[in-house]
């Protein structure tokens, strides 16, 4: 891609400064245009050290009014950033509707410098460049504008961009190791960029190379593609997307009509003797986890009246305080509406060695807004793709994921219901909306059964609990996370 590449070529001062003019104009009108389609845009700058990154956002975030952008410098990786996912970072910094994020360097950056460094196998870096393809698209499938630009310059450019910042104590400051080692190694750099991005070029999301020599027609090769690109992201909203065939491994479910309640109970004393042995065994796992760094997610999702907050107490119990956290999940705020619809679960992911639970999940997008009509038809049909792509990207990571369906009857659920109803203490558990899900309750089994028949991975398949004795679920769910964490310890 960069290897003999023919540049666009650059036009003469008079057209350039014209054209410059122009583009700086449609992009101060454009960006009204798209908080209005409520178009989200993450453009991204890569390119070789001293190639002019910051120099290029800096000029076209002038045509931008500043509330509706924000420059993220990526090039430093925290401690933070190591103890969570590959993507992790990069999907906390993504633009809600109607705004700009530019990026400064980014996931290409961070994947070809390990990879020059030696620090990378080649495993490890195809799983992420499969990765990277799957981020990219799952955000241009929910309506995202990705525009990615690698600024180019030549060998002789950089060492001469090298050598007058380094003679110039204002400037020296801004070289660095890496610029140098890239220069002195820029065949070997040359050939992992081009490999790169060979790699991660598709119809729907580009690479664009620019020919960074001239800083002012850097500038407008990103401001004219940037604007262009707009202007067909606003026409293309409307289009549906395709809906991808899953490709990861399932394991068969039955469906929650076939699952039997009868019988799944255990007496008061032999409940109270099993919860406190396998509670002081978990605790001794949780200090293994930490030592071994191993991050934890336990999702839940069931009928309302379930029982999932005992469940979830139960296990919590067991835990030290400081080594996880419980995430209630309720509807999304509107920064949060505002974003792809698995940023807020992205955000909330565990550290290493530490334990998230999430009280609902993302398969909100397949029951919830599904039956009530908060998202398209095409947007929840994607979403088992989607989800089984982010449960797998967390797999990779090298995370445990344990998913709990809590099942009980209508009957039961009705019962818990009244019970709350009629007891002062538990009225606040009990709402308008949770009636009205009760009468979708066909509609939402049917849901329920899709969304386990299509999510039930090798790598993160779904538990269904009986719960119609909501002690016989605890114990059976703490031995399930005792089995599963068993398995990685």
């Amino acid at each position: 891609m960069l290897k003999n590449r023919i540049l666009a070529e650059k036009p003469q001062e008079e057209e350039l400064k014209s054209r410059l003019k122009a583009a700086r104009e449609k992009l101060a009108v454009q960006q009204m245009k798209i908080k209005e389609h409520k178009l989200p845009v993450l453009v991204l700058l890569e390119g070789w050290g001293t190639s002019g990154k910051g120099s290029v956002i800096g000029q076209v975030i002038r045509n931008i009014d500043p509330r509706f952008f924000k420059v993220a410098s990526m090039e430093i990786i925290r401690e933070e950033d190591r103890r969570k996912p590959f993507l992790w970072r990069y999907f906390s910094e993504i633009p809600e509707a109607g705004k700009f994020v530019f990026m400064d360097s980014g996931w290409m950056d961070e994947v070809t410098r390990d990879r020059l460094m030696g620090a990378m196998d080649d495993e490890t870096y195809e799983k992420r460049v499969a990765s990277i393809r799957r981020f990219e698209r799952q955000l241009t499938d929910n309506g995202y504008l990705v525009l990615k630009f690698f600024l180019h310059i030549s060998e002789k450019e950089q060492k001469k961009r090298i050598g007058e910042l380094k003679n110039d104590i204002d400037t020296k400051w801004r070289i660095n190791k890496a610029d140098s080692r890239q220069n002195k190694h820029y065949k070997k750099c040359l050939e992992i960029f081009d490999q790169y991005l060979d790699a991660t070029d598709s119809p729907a999301v580009p690479w664009y190379v620019v020919d960074a020599k001239s800083r002012k027609w850097a500038e407008l090769q990103v401001l004219e593609t940037l604007t262009e690109g707009i202007d067909i992201a606003m026409q293309n909203q409307a289009l549906a997307v395709p809906v991808l065939q899953n490709v990861f491994p399932l394991v068969k479910m039955p469906k929650l009509s076939e699952v039997s309640l009868a019988e799944k109970t255990v007496s008061e004393e032999a409940y109270k003797e099993e919860l406190k042995r396998l509670q002081s065994h978990l605790g001794e796992l949780h200090n293994r986890l930490y030592r071994k760094k191993i991050p934890v997610i336990i999702a839940y999702e069931g009928w309302d009246a379930a029982g999932k907050g005992g469940n979830i107490r139960r296990i919590t119990e067991a835990l030290d305080p400081r080594g996880f956290e419980v995430h209630p999940v309720a509807s999304p705020e509107p920064h949060e509406k505002a974003r792809h619809y698995l940023w807020r679960f992205y955000t909330r992911l565990p550290r290493t060695g530490h334990i998230a639970v999430f009280d609902r999940t993302w398969y909100g997008r397949v029951m919830v807004e599904r039956l009530e009509g908060f998202c398209s038809e095409n947007d929840w049909k994607r979403a088992y793709n989607e989800i089984n792509e982010f449960e797998k990207e967390l797999s990779d990571w090298g995370a445990v994921i344990i998913k709990f369906w809590v099942h009980i009857d209508k009957d039961t659920q009705l019962e818990r219901f009244t019970l709350r109803q009629n007891t002062p203490e538990k009225q606040w558990k009990i709402t308008d909306e949770d009636w009205r899900n009760r009468e979708k309750w066909d509609a939402y089994e049917s849901a329920v059964d899709e969304m386990i028949k299509k999510t039930s991975t090798a790598y993160a398949p779904w538990h269904i609990l009986e719960s119609v004795d909501k002690k016989y679920a605890r114990l059976r769910a703490l031995k399930i996370v005792i089995e599963e964490l068993e398995k990685v310890l």
